[in-house]
């Protein structure tokens, strides 16, 4: 599992989830809509933790910025 996710990308998801966390907590957001909005705010804590989206291997998709050596 190689990552694929970089630093802006992983701490914008990690704000959502907190965004959707304070929704949930102050009742703003509640029956199915906060159970799938929590759904998702655990995938997006999950992927931000370990640097690694799984949405993103299919789509050949990485906001990893890789360093190169120059010559």
């Amino acid at each position: 599992m190689v990552a694929n996710m970089g630093g802006l990308d992983r701490a914008v998801r990690f704000l959502v989830a907190i965004a959707i966390g304070i929704l949930w907590f102050t009742g703003i957001i509640h029956g199915t809509l906060a159970l799938v909005l929590g759904i998702i705010a655990l995938a997006f804590v999950a992927t931000s933790l370990v640097g690694w989206c799984p949405l993103y291997v299919p789509l050949r998709l990485s906001t990893l910025r890789r360093m190169t050596r120059s010559a």
